[in-house]
C-alpha cells in the first residue's frame, strides 16, 4: 500500500460548485472503464457504445476514499451479466471507493449514461448539497448521495433508491469483479488481500466468491485493451 485513503470532511462546500469528486464504488473505480463514460466508445467484449461526456478530458485527479455504508450486488447487468454494485449509505460498514475529480458537467453526463440517456444537461445539485441525498427518479442510479467534501469540493456518488435489504442480491460476474477490484488496487491504498476480503464480504458476492478467487482475478487486471482518453491539458 502506497497511500492512505483520503478522509472526507463532513462540512458542506462553500461557494459555487464547479468541480465534484465523483466517487465510484463499482466498475468506474477503474480509470480505463471510466474513460468510456468520459471520452466515449465501446468496451471490448460488449455491444454497448457510450456517447461520452461533453467534456471528454480525464479526471483532474483521483484518490482512494472509504465511505460509511455498504456496497452490495443486485439486479442484472446487461453489459457484464451478473449483479451490479450499489451503495447503501444508511447501512453499517465501510465501502472502498475511488473518487475522481471532474466537472459538474462531466458528473451530470456520467449519471445520464448510467441511466442509458443522452448526456447534455447539467444536474441541479442544490438538494443533494443541502440534504446529503436527492432522489432524481426511481431508476437504479438516480439517487445522489453527498457524504461531505474533499479539498472543498463535494464528494458525490449515485445509487438506487432502495437499500441493501430492499432487493434480492445477485452474484457479480468475474469480469465485473476483476475491473472493480483492479480499480481499487490501482488507487494505491489497499493491497490485494484487503480488496479480495472486502469484495467477498459484500452481499451478493458473500458466499458466491472466495477471497482467493478474487485475488486471482486482480492478478489478471491488465489494461482492458482500452485506449487512453484524450488529454486536453490542465483543467
Amino acid at each position: 500500500m502506497n497511500v492512505n485513503p483520503r478522509v472526507i470532511d463532513t462540512a458542506g462546500a462553500a461557494g459555487p460548485v464547479r468541480r465534484v469528486w465523483y466517487t465510484a464504488y463499482g466498475s468506474n473505480t477503474h480509470r480505463d472503464r471510466l474513460a468510456r463514460y468520459l471520452a466515449g466508445g465501446r468496451l471490448p467484449g460488449t455491444d454497448r457504445t457510450y456517447p461520452g461526456c461533453r467534456d471528454p478530458r480525464p479526471p483532474a485527479a483521483s484518490a482512494p476514499v472509504e465511505l460509511v455504508g455498504q456496497v452490495y450486488f443486485a439486479t442484472e447487468s446487461p453489459v457484464w451479466t451478473g449483479g451490479r454494485a450499489f451503495y447503501d449509505p444508511r447501512a453499517e460498514g465501510r465501502a472502498l471507493a475511488r473518487a475522481h475529480l471532474v466537472t459538474v458537467g462531466q458528473f451530470s453526463d456520467i449519471v445520464a449514461q448510467e441511466m442509458n440517456r443522452e448526456p447534455g444537461a447539467d444536474l441541479d445539485l442544490s438538494e443533494v448539497m443541502e440534504h446529503g441525498r436527492a432522489v432524481l427518479g426511481p431508476g437504479r442510479y438516480e439517487t445522489l448521495v453527498c457524504p461531505g467534501t474533499l479539498d472543498g469540493c463535494p464528494v458525490l456518488t449515485f445509487t438506487a433508491p432502495w437499500g441493501v435489504r430492499g432487493i434480492a442480491w445477485n452474484k457479480p460476474s468475474a469480469p465485473y469483479v476483476r475491473v472493480l477490484a483492479s480499480g481499487l488496487l490501482d488507487a494505491g491504498a489497499w493491497d490485494v488481500r484487503t480488496i479480495a476480503e472486502y469484495v467477498v464480504s459484500c452481499p451478493g458476492a458473500a458466499g458466491a466468491w472466495k477471497a482467493g478467487e478474487v485475488a486471482e482475478l486482480i492478478g489478471e487486471q491488465g489494461d482492458m485493451g482500452l485506449p487512453a482518453p484524450p488529454d486536453s491539458g490542465p483543467r
